[in-house]
């Protein structure tokens, strides 16, 4: 090779990721190149293999090493990442990921702090708005005002260390009243305790406060109040002490803790909360005990009186925030300020993407928690728009989830732009319309779980549509559009629905069929339906949210799976089941039944090493000398659901594998944790649950996402038999061959937010295709070909 030649190969072996071996999960050492700054798609069925290879391996790597650049000081806050179970991987660059995860449940994250445009607007009115009430802090609604004096530690010459009391004042914008909270909750009492019995007995009805636990055996070992006494006979002092006393510091048991009345112990832990980040056993006692209404100081703002008082133009930082944020836009742009005009720059910049990527119909004071996943990607994309950072890895997860096909495009526009700024964007992805942008594409397979794990094609789209490929094949493959459709056996009936943008809808919800309902992203879809239809009798309602549980949940523990599996040990062997429990008797003594020894290197920080006495399996040796039909407990757990399936033949344990199968979840295996569950895969877990329930109006929210093209005929077949056993079906979606084969389409628009929140159609699908002009028919009558 010449000297030339040798240049040249140096320089394209630059060009290119490469993995080599990469065994993460259900990888078969797949080693694969991929072309830097350029748009890659990951296609494949679900559970091929593509989260693997690409966030488990190449985004994990490239952050792991990030952090080791860091100092240890500051690594020890961060989390210790493990290397990927992969041989090689070569050139990669510092990686972004943007994924579906929601936006944290902390009630004090909205729109606006999540994408710092709130941050660069409060910065706005300290600097024009009139009058000037302080600093930016003035406008937040997160910052107390203070003032006091206290001690602080000066040099003052040669003298270090001294120590002088300091005046100090904070001037911040947040609401005294509710805490810059918004609300304020007025609590039943009679909903808290019982008031006939004592705290011996079980007064104290809140969820988690049992005789038992620390948190009563506080108020009992107290000292404030008589533990024997039934709260009705307690003195004025204890009922106070019991209700509101200030935290205090009391000896429980030989520990000291902090003693708060219960008012204020659960307006912290559970009314400062999320109410969607609560388990639902807590969130119904909320429901149940509280009611939230806007805090009449504020007016629902969450800002002081002065932060109230400045304005720009006779807007205050408050109504800016309350506006539609395509009006935001148009504010802005009428503020004509030299002083101010890169500041301004910069805001109009942030603001416009908001509108660019489909989500000007929020507000900068919406909850951040009650967004979508599809909106809470889209949000977190508003970070890297405006970024100045090239030759980047970004890493997205469907970016596609939650959009209307009218809005894909926008999306599409945001990858190319982030790949032409010189980045490399990596994008999991089922959407044709992605796909077909795509540079470069690499096709996992065959099947998926120990089917999958393999690179089945890496190429441009052309050769994807050429191959033998499972997502070749279907790359163009339309549903049929629905001529005969069911008849309705009843209605819900919805009247007069104003939740968020709706307009006093009245709509039919037909019984005993498919519906579908549909329109672009914020145009009143999920306001209509879970807003409303919860509220009826056999409603169950199958969502993507994160199943609750612990590390050592999984499949098998959340759906009932393993106490079968147990019993059928114990039957087998003459034992007990807690025997066959990692979490119980038969967990291994030195990993507690985990399979790792975690070992915690200080602060968060922690590293996990598979544990060696028992080998990962979580099990002692004593469990795994008894057998099932050859098997051990662990050779069950870590069968997939179709191969566990043909193993138990009959049963309760059958009867929910096969449901598992029939949503598709058949390569996920049953000791598999439940927090490595996309939202898809969860949403599938729980109607495979439910599916048990007969004549039920079934409620299911996107159920295409993370599903491949081929798998979509038969999500459809599924629903087709729930509809046929006597289920009612509504379905909120935006998968076009999903529109095309409900018995009944609802679309509601005819644009997002304040332009949507109307019934736009109704009736079937042939009829929308033949005679509707809305966004929908628009693309249906597209995809079908019409």
């Amino acid at each position: 090779m010449s000297e030339a030649e040798a240049t040249v190969h140096i320089a394209d072996s630059h060009d290119v990721i490469r993995v080599v071996g990469a065994r993460e999960n259900n990888l078969k050492d797949v080693s694969v190149e991929i072309p830097k700054r350029r748009l890659s798609v990951f296609t494949g069925v679900s559970g091929s293999g593509k989260s693997s290879l690409v966030f488990a391996t190449i985004a994990n790597e490239s952050q792991r090493l990030i952090n080791e650049t860091y100092p240890t000081f500051v690594q020890q806050f961060m989390g210790q990442l493990s290397r990927p179970d992969v041989d090689a991987l070569e050139n990669v660059s510092p990686a972004i990921i943007v994924d579906q995860e929601r936006m944290g449940a902390n009630s004090r994250s909205t729109v606006g702090t999540a994408t710092d445009v709130h941050a660069m607007l409060r910065m706005l009115f300290s600097r024009i708005g009139v009058p000037h009430v302080g600093s930016p802090q003035a406008f937040s609604f997160n910052v107390p005002s203070v003032s006091g004096a206290g001690a602080v530690t000066i040099q003052v010459g040669k003298d270090k260390g001294k120590s002088e009391r300091r005046s100090f004042e904070i001037t911040g914008g947040m609401c005294p009243e509710c805490e810059g909270l918004g609300e304020v909750s007025d609590i039943a009492l009679d909903a808290l305790f019982d008031a006939d019995k004592s705290l011996q007995d079980g007064a104290i009805t809140v969820p988690g406060y049992t005789p038992d636990g620390w948190m009563v055996k506080a108020f009992i070992e107290s000292g404030f109040v008589d533990p024997a006494k039934p709260i009705r006979e307690y003195t004025a002092a204890e009922r106070h002490d019991f209700l509101y006393k200030e935290p205090t510091k009391v000896k429980v048991g030989g520990i000291n803790l902090t003693y708060e009345g219960l008012v204020p112990k659960i307006t912290k832990s559970m009314l400062q909360k999320d109410r969607d980040a609560l388990q639902p056993h807590v969130r119904a006692f909320v429901d149940r005990a509280v009611a939230f209404t806007p805090c009449p100081a504020c007016e629902g703002t969450r800002l002081n009186e002065g932060a109230r008082s400045s304005r720009i133009d006779r807007v205050n930082i408050a109504e800016a925030a309350a506006m539609q944020i395509t009006d935001l836009a148009a504010w802005l742009r009428s503020i004509d300020d030299p002083s101010v005009a890169p500041l301004l720059a910069g805001l109009r910049q942030a603001v416009d993407a908001f509108v660019d990527i489909g989500l000007g119909y929020l507000c900068l004071d919406r909850a951040s928690g009650t967004l979508s996943g599809g909106e809470a990607q889209r949000t977190k994309m508003i970070r890297h728009l405006g970024s100045s950072l090239t030759d980047m890895t970004y890493v997205f997860d469907e970016p596609t989830a939650g959009l209307h096909p009218h809005d894909i495009e926008r999306t599409n526009r945001l990858l190319r732009r982030l790949r032409d700024k010189g980045n490399t964007v990596l994008v999991v992805e089922h959407k044709p319309e992605v796909i077909e942008i795509a540079d470069h594409i690499v096709d996992l397979g065959p099947g998926a779980g120990r089917a999958g794990g393999e690179v089945r094609y890496t190429g441009d789209v052309a050769g994807l549509r050429a191959s033998d490929t499972l997502t070749g094949r279907h790359l163009d493959h339309r549903a049929a559009l629905k001529t005969a459709s069911r008849t309705s056996t009843g209605a819900l009936e919805i009247r007069g629905a104003s939740q968020h943008n709706l307009r006093n809808v009245d709509v039919d919800i037909p019984l005993g069929v498919l519906t579908v309902v549909t329109g672009v992203a914020g145009s009143g879809k999920s306001s209509l339906i879970h807003g409303n239809l919860p509220g009826f009798d056999e409603v169950v309602v199958v969502d993507q949210s994160p199943i609750k549980g612990s590390r050592r949940s999984s499949p098998a523990t959340y759906t009932g799976i393993l106490d079968a599996i147990r019993s059928a040990f114990a039957k087998a062997n003459g034992v007990k089941p807690s025997l066959f429990s990692a979490n119980s008797a038969g967990g291994c003594i030195a990993c507690k039944g985990l399979g790792v020894i975690i070992t915690n290197l200080g602060f968060t920080q922690s590293v996990e090493t598979r544990c060696e006495l028992c080998d990962g399996s979580g099990f002692s040796d004593e469990v795994l000398k008894y057998t099932l039909e050859g098997r051990t407990i662990h050779d069950v757990l870590s069968m997939s659901a179709s191969d566990a399936a043909a193993f138990f033949t009959r049963g309760a344990a059958h009867q929910t594998l096969a449901r598992m199968i029939d949503v598709g979840l058949g390569y996920l295996t049953l000791g598999q944790a439940l927090n490595t569950l996309s939202g898809g895969e969860r949403q599938r877990l729980k109607l495979a649950i439910a599916m048990a329930k007969k004549g039920a109006v079934y409620v299911l929210d996107e159920p295409t996402t993370g599903l491949h093209l081929a798998d979509v005929d038969t999500m459809l077949a599924l629903l087709d038999r729930l509809v046929d056993g006597g289920d009612t079906v509504v379905v909120i979606e935006h998968h076009q061959a999903v529109m095309a084969h409900a018995d009944w389409i609802i679309d509601l628009g005819p644009g997002a937010g304040r332009d949507g929140g109307r019934v736009v159609f109704e009736g079937t699908p042939a009829d929308l295709v033949a005679s509707a002009d809305t966004l929908t028919a628009q693309h249906l009558r597209a995809y079908v070909g019409v």
